[in-house]
């Protein structure tokens, strides 16, 4: 716990003649002053910022304001002491209202306090500052430091409605002290959103809610990528196909007040009967302003897509130099009651490690004609090594069976040896 003392220069010459050097370096004789007020900033995430202000009395002459700290995780090497500026007394006061009733006085002149030195008392958590004052009175001081074990989290609650076009998502800040020091109606600032005003006591965990966003749209994306996500049945050549909720961060799309920080999404749907049903729960990362979050939902058991390689054939240039074609082709079928739009990545380094092994370097293609899917590559997702096509895909059949899609994938892979 911190200690805040003063000793002045009178009373430490009375006591200087009885008492040995080494208890007169430490004597403290006034009792921590009260918190006037306290701010804490949590924007960085490496440290907490602490802002406090005390009402120290201070005598005229020289005065010793000991700063300690026990068991309290405070950096010392970021303590800063400021004296912001002497406090009205009530004379002063007093004069100056009846100077403003016509009356021949002049108001107290003000204290001029100055901060001399600052030293550290040896093997203690603590510093000692050499304050003098022009004259008796008190004096507001700011104190700041950076301190540890006094962490925040982001956590979101994120509620889908029924037919999974918009969504409700909650943000909360959650922080937890485990500094060993307790704070009273202290002032609390993430950086961004609104600011709180909270006691915090030791060892205590508070969940604040920063911001809610109402019927922010979302599209439901399901994913065939061998290299990302992998094979639900490698035997069978079954792809994995993940489901996602895809949410843009800005203003358009009802966010973009700030990037959403990384942290915990829980999601949870609407039932059409006034509660709602638990989905799941992924880690959303820090998604910048104007950049997109996706969310996990699980493994769609009624999307299936096979993935075979039907073409491997290579093209003699000269020695060892070759081009290699390749046709992979995809065979989806969609088993819901409803239309869905399959995206279907493909990454030329991964195939070509699949087939011959990965020799280092970056992969040379060219898009064959072979290529069956309507629309062409998307070029905005698409990447030097990576296409995306979007393929749709109609509901099931009304006696159950889905109508198998068949897709080629034909590229050229060249200038390889």
């Amino acid at each position: 716990m911190k200690r805040l003392a003063v000793m002045s220069s009178f009373v430490a010459g009375a006591l200087a003649a009885s008492l040995p050097a080494e208890a007169w370096a430490r004597i403290k004789l006034i009792t921590l002053p009260v918190r006037e007020r306290v701010e804490i900033q949590l924007d960085n995430p490496n440290a907490t910022l602490v802002e406090e202000e005390r009402i120290v009395p201070l005598v005229k002459g020289v005065n010793q304001v000991d700063f300690s700290w026990a068991n309290t995780q405070i950096d010392p090497q970021t303590i800063v002491f400021r004296v912001i500026g002497p406090l009205a007394d009530e004379k002063g006061a007093d004069e100056k209202g009846a100077e403003g009733k016509g009356a021949d006085q002049k108001a107290a002149d003000p204290l001029d306090v100055k901060v001399l030195s600052v030293s550290y008392p040896p093997n203690e958590a603590a510093l000692v500052w050499q304050v003098s004052s022009s004259d008796s009175g008190s004096a507001r001081v700011r104190i700041s430091y950076l301190l540890g074990n006094l962490t925040k989290s982001f956590n979101y609650r994120a509620v889908a409605a029924r037919d999974e076009s918009t969504l409700t998502l909650s943000q909360y800040m959650r922080l937890q002290n485990l500094a060993n020091e307790a704070f009273g109606s202290t002032g609390l600032w993430a950086g961004f959103g609104p600011r709180f005003s909270k006691p915090i006591g030791i060892n205590q965990t508070k969940e604040m809610l920063m911001a809610k966003y109402e019927k922010v749209p979302i599209k439901k994306t399901y994913t065939a990528d061998a290299r990302e996500f992998g094979y639900l049945d490698q035997p069978q050549q079954k792809l994995r196909i993940p489901m996602h909720y895809l949410l843009k961060n800005d203003e358009a799309n009802k966010l973009g007040q700030a990037a959403l920080e990384a942290g915990k999404v829980r999601i949870f749907q609407e039932d059409g009967r006034g509660s709602t049903a638990f989905l799941g729960e992924d880690w959303g990362h820090f998604t910048p302003r104007d950049d997109e979050l996706r969310i996990y939902l699980g493994v769609a058991q009624d999307v299936v897509v096979k993935r075979t390689i039907d073409k491997n054939e290579v093209q003699r240039v000269g020695g060892n130099l070759h081009h290699r074609e390749l046709v992979v082709k995809f065979e989806i079928e969609n088993f819901k009651d409803k239309p869905v739009t399959l995206d279907v990545v493909e990454s030329l380094a991964h195939l070509r490690t699949e087939v011959q092994g990965d020799p280092g370097r970056d992969v040379e293609w060219e898009l064959g004609e072979g290529t069956t899917f309507e629309g062409g590559a998307d070029k905005e997702r698409g990447t030097y090594d990576q296409l995306v096509f979007h393929v749709d895909l109609p509901p099931r059949a009304a006696d159950g069976k889905a109508k198998k899609v068949i897709h080629k994938l034909h590229v050229l892979l060249k200038n390889e040896w």
